[in-house]
């Protein structure tokens, strides 16, 4: 692979309104994100139509990617020509039935986005939040770090029986933050109560082979008190060295105004990289690839960096079944 088919595999990205196939070969994709729009006024056929013609012009298999956590966020299954009904949230779920009938939702779900050709959920949601008026809230189980940390097992684990890719997210919590969708948030809270409450719902995940970890945007002040989680080093090198997974790590959105705000002019996925990012999640790749492949000619990332999180990416596609 050259550089340029290297690099591309690093990103997913939104999937754009116009020249999605195109796009495909000339940035050498890693996979595509569908929001609701992709499939609003569709039918089941056109959807597997077009997710196949992006398979089939990707040089290397696409991760293709949907947000269908159930509840408030559901890209897909919103559609009644899609779904009788959208999949509930997992506290409705957990108050119909436990964490069994998570887990029986986890295997459903799983087999519904597989039959379209989506192999990468945004989920589960491991955040836990105390606060109904949170933005985050209504996405969450709703209960404490022990019965998160069981639901989050759960989840993982049907998932990757189903071959179905998880990207737990979004570490190391968001907590009562605001939603940095807009916002920079800064959070305040100690080392101890994250170790002691938000973070055992994520190594719960790792435990059972979480294969995707996605990185929030706030600023952990105890971890990193200047840069938001999703561009600091100390960040990952915590997930890696002391929770000690060996995954794929992934941005949220870099398109974000918490990570625009924080970065300025400078390409945002090009601090990811150096943070140690492996998969980049964004809209603006047209701007973001080439911006990475300048970093690596000018040294400022090394072609081995590329290749550590390549590696790991590709290994991905082979244990999904996604490359045969």
């Amino acid at each position: 692979m050259n550089l340029e088919e290297k690099v591309g595999q690093l990103f997913v990205v939104r999937c754009p309104r116009e020249d999605a196939v195109q796009d495909v070969k000339k940035y050498h994709l890693g996979g595509y994100t569908l929001y609701a729009v992709d499939f609003e006024g569709k039918t089941p056929e056109e959807v597997r139509n077009d997710i196949r013609s992006y398979q089939d012009n990707a040089d290397i298999p696409l991760f293709i990617a949907a947000d269908e956590e159930g509840g408030k966020v559901v890209r897909i299954s919103k559609f009644a020509q899609f779904r009788s009904e959208p999949f509930k949230s997992p506290s409705e779920l957990y108050r119909e039935g436990g964490i069994e009938r998570i887990a029986e939702d986890a295997k459903e779900k799983s087999g519904f986005l597989l039959g379209y050709g989506i192999n990468l959920n945004y989920a589960p949601v491991c955040d836990m939040a105390t606060d109904p008026d949170n933005f985050i809230y209504h996405r969450t189980l709703g209960l404490d770090a022990e019965k998160t940390a069981e639901y989050a097992k759960a989840v993982v684990k049907v998932m990757n029986e189903c071959r179905m890719l998880s990207a737990v997210k979004h570490f190391p919590g968001y907590g009562d933050n605001v939603d940095t969708h807009t916002l920079v948030a800064r959070d305040g809270r100690s080392m101890d109560e994250f170790m002691n409450r938000d973070l055992l719902p994520f190594i719960g995940a790792f435990e059972v082979g979480a294969p995707i970890v996605m990185i929030a945007h706030n600023i952990v002040e105890c971890m990193d008190p200047s840069c938001p989680a999703s561009l600091s080093p100390s960040v990952h090198r915590f997930l890696r060295d002391k929770l000690h997974f060996e995954n794929v790590i992934m941005t949220d959105s870099l398109d974000m105004n918490a990570i625009t705000l924080y970065t300025g002019d400078r390409a945002a996925a090009v601090g990811a990289i150096m943070s140690g990012n492996d998969l980049l999640c964004c809209g603006t790749y047209k701007h973001q690839i080439p911006a990475v492949i300048d970093a690596v000619k000018k040294g400022e990332i090394s072609e081995e960096r590329i290749d550590e999180s390549l590696g790991k990416i590709l290994q991905l596609k082979i244990d999904f079944g996604i490359i045969d």
